[in-house]
């Protein structure tokens, strides 16, 4: 049976190991973080109701629950909270952790935790397939030595290379790189996960080990600056890699064609689309990153461009963060209308014929969910990459 008083000074232990961790205590119960949790209405307990929970001392009530794993890790509910409380990255993963220990996580998550640990990759695939997005892309893509040296180390993560669809992704914005000349290169089967899905879950002792490994990994190769595909990845090298004592500049992909903007306006020619922009958490609400996929996408001559309702930093999400693409199944015992499906909904409704994204989790969830809402044939997913490639092919 398990102990609540134990589990209750567990969960604040853990909490005061966090930077304003112990800010749950602040908690004024106003409630707008069930009011901004997309699964506000299928949680056992919002964040504000786990708090009263911790305060009512029946933590091992939650971590029983299905709390622990609905959640998205969005960010929207820490980034509106007015005491300034962690949710996202320490309450819910804290909490999961826990419920590791002590109850039981979905099956699926296991798994994919299973996988990392033993492949170093969330797929379980041997990493030697890292490199077969890069087959048949007609230039040879640079995997790095021990010593060599370039400019942009392309960090691909999971997602992008070994799911077909971000696979697809992967190679657009490598064309994109080679047509204005940016000397970039990969680690190929070196590479293995970031991991800010594992930190997310609450695996913190695998996160560690993780980054501690792939620091360490790094240091055999010279580069100016990361370049990354998946917000994900770049926000755990961006911000929690460096409480690792690492410090190399990273950026998203986005960026660095902003900055070259000028140089791809050139290489353009008309479309015939009407578009909107999917903001991904990790590269917006948690970064900051939202003008910069704007501009590229106003570059292209004949987009008419319309914004969603929810946008910026009030952007939905795709509900595959936090490791939830890995326990969709979890999800839908609980869930009438997945996020990701209430998104392209929104997304239809602006008129747009095209919904484009900047992340590869999110064209892997928004893609599945146009199957089953109805919209296939009237709702095209593209990542920015995609239909840049697509407007300098017009010209070819």
């Amino acid at each position: 049976m398990i102990n609540s008083r134990e589990i209750l000074e567990s969960f604040e232990g853990r909490m005061r190991e966090f930077i304003d961790g112990e800010n749950f205590k602040k908690c004024i119960q106003c409630g707008i973080c069930g009011g901004s949790c997309p699964f506000g209405f299928y949680t056992d307990f919002t964040p504000r109701k786990i708090i009263t929970a911790t305060r009512a001392e029946i933590v091992n009530e939650v971590i029983e629950s299905n709390a622990p794993w609905l959640c998205t890790s969005c960010n929207l509910c820490t980034s509106r909270c007015p005491s300034k409380i962690p949710i996202t990255d320490a309450l819910i993963p804290v909490l999961r952790e826990l419920a590791m220990n002590y109850s039981h996580p979905p099956d699926e998550l296991g798994q994919a935790l299973t996988n990392i640990h033993r492949m170093g990759n969330s797929f379980g695939e041997s990493n030697k397939k890292r490199t077969k997005w890069s087959e048949g892309i007609g230039f040879p893509v640079k995997v790095l030595k021990k010593g060599e040296h370039v400019e942009y180390l392309f960090i691909v993560d999971d997602f992008g290379s070994f799911d077909l669809r971000g696979q697809e992704i992967t190679k657009a914005i490598a064309k994109l790189f080679r047509i204005l000349g940016i000397d970039f290169g990969i680690l190929g089967e070196k590479e293995k996960s970031i991991g800010d899905h594992v930190r997310l879950a609450g695996e913190f002792g695998l996160f560690e080990e993780i980054a501690k490994s792939n620091i360490n990994e790094l240091k055999n190769y010279s580069f100016e600056k990361i370049i990354t595909m998946d917000p994900h990845a770049f926000n755990s090298l961006k911000n929690e890699y460096p409480k690792f004592n690492f410090s190399k500049d990273v950026i998203h992909y986005t960026q660095l064609i902003d900055e070259r903007l000028n140089d791809i306006k050139k290489i353009l020619h008309p479309l015939n689309y009407t578009v909107t922009y999917h903001d991904p958490c990790y590269l917006g609400r948690k970064n900051g990153i939202y003008d910069a996929p704007r501009r590229i996408i106003e570059s292209i001559p004949g987009i008419k461009f319309v914004e969603m309702y929810r946008n910026r930093e009030n952007s939905f999400c795709c509900g595959g963060g936090g490791g939830g693409i890995w326990y969709d199944s979890y999800i839908k015992k609980y869930v009438k209308v997945r996020p990701a499906e209430e998104r392209v909904l929104e997304a239809s409704k602006t008129g747009a014929n095209v919904l484009l994204v900047t992340c590869p989790i999110d064209a892997i969830m928004f893609e599945d969910a146009i199957k089953v809402t109805g919209l296939e044939g009237k709702l095209k997913v593209m990542d920015i990459s995609e239909l840049l490639l697509e407007s300098i092919g017009k010209g070819v």
